[in-house]
């Protein structure tokens, strides 16, 4: 099985930047595919960003250009860079790694909140 610790949310400002790190440890050999979703009061989870092996990363829409995903296979780590925030971006962000066989596991959540 697969572990996942998530660490770097707090409170920013707006235009502030914040970054998010995720931790695997477990059976690490098998993820295939580390990424970031968020969820906001109210509102369904969706994707942020996410990075297969060997693959380019995809972003979701609302956070081209100023969110940036990054993985460090050797150390099992992917990190989220958040610039330019902005208030809508204020949510719980989540972890989750995908296996080649399918399994997902998602991390536990750290709160980011933008606000003045």
């Amino acid at each position: 099985q697969v572990q996942l610790v998530e660490s770097g949310g707090g409170l920013v400002q707006p235009g502030g930047s914040l970054r998010l790190s995720c931790k695997a440890s477990g059976f690490t050999s098998r993820i295939n595919a580390m990424g970031w979703y968020r969820q906001a009061p109210g509102k369904e989870r969706e994707l942020v960003a996410t990075i297969s092996s060997g693959s380019t990363p995809i972003y979701a829409d609302s956070v081209k250009g100023r969110f940036t995903i990054s993985r460090d296979n050797a150390k099992n780590t992917v990190v989220l860079q958040m610039n330019s925030l902005k208030p809508d971006d204020t949510a719980v962000y989540y972890c989750k790694t995908n296996s080649y066989s399918g399994l997902e596991v998602w991390g536990q959540g750290t709160l980011v909140t933008v606000s003045s």
